[in-house]
């Protein structure tokens, strides 16, 4: 499934490069407002930080939430107390886009994460040209020069990588490359199994000065002590808030863990 997802992502961004050559989008990137710190903005606390995602859809859970204004649903995350926005702008599977990323970074004052399925520069730099501030880069997903070059050009751009893993040889990857946001994944993306205590076994492998970040797996304030619990800095919430009834409770709720 990973693999598909690369591919699937790979293969749009080549088609949205034939209708907007990489050099545009490089000159576009380089003249954006700089990106906001997300590593100020996601430091750890008395409190669990969180992430709030906007999500459509998932290839496990199909369509989950109609958000057609996704800067109103970025708006309530913010007033919850969300410390950064998530937007998937994968479009096959996850029903998002670039505009979605667009009209969030124009709607709240936090730092926003593209997340997708990151394999080329273009992607890298059509995130900031849109105004990301963070880039997800999945470990499994990338050879060891494919993750270094990419890290490189993020932070080049002023942007932060959340580096996301799903094994102890991922997290030691992530550490190499010098990562200052870490995330571990509950959901396996090759078979989309879950498994909450990845994290707490995880986590102790990160030295002093990572932010570590737990992602998936979240359905109520109970699960985010959990994580808080394994010694979680932020976590990482989607399908909760797109699916429960009040995503601003809901946020205060988890940020009083």
């Amino acid at each position: 499934m990973l693999t598909q997802l690369v591919a699937g992502a790979r293969e749009d961004a080549a088609a949205r490069s034939a209708l907007l050559p990489l050099d545009e989008v490089m000159a576009s990137a380089r003249a954006a407002a700089p990106a906001l710190d997300a590593l100020e903005a996601l430091a750890p606390g008395d409190s669990v930080k969180i992430i709030a995602e906007i999500k459509r859809a998932s290839p496990s859970r199909g369509v989950l939430a109609d958000i057609p204004e996704p800067s109103a649903l970025a708006a309530q995350y913010e007033l919850g107390g969300a410390s950064a926005i998530s937007v998937l702008t994968e479009g096959r599977r996850f029903g998002g886009s670039l505009d979605d990323l667009r009209a969030v970074r124009a709607s709240v004052a936090v730092p926003v994460l593209r997340k997708d399925f990151i394999s080329v520069p273009y992607q890298v730099f059509e995130a900031r040209a849109a105004g990301a501030d963070i880039v997800l880069l999945i470990v499994a997903a990338l050879s060891d020069e494919e993750l270094s070059t990419l890290y490189a050009l993020i932070e080049e751009l002023g942007m932060t990588a959340l580096v996301e893993a799903h094994s102890a040889d991922e997290v030691d990857r992530a550490i190499g490359l010098g990562a200052r946001l870490i995330g571990v994944n509950a959901r396996d993306l090759s078979t989309f199994e879950l498994d909450r205590d990845l994290f707490g076994s995880l986590a102790g492998r990160m030295p002093e000065g990572v932010i570590r970040v737990a992602e998936s797996a979240v359905r109520t304030a109970a699960d985010v002590a959990h994580y808080r619990d394994a010694g979680a800095d932020v976590v990482l919430v989607g399908e909760a808030l797109v699916t429960g009834g009040d995503p601003t409770q809901a946020l205060r709720e988890f940020r009083s863990v």
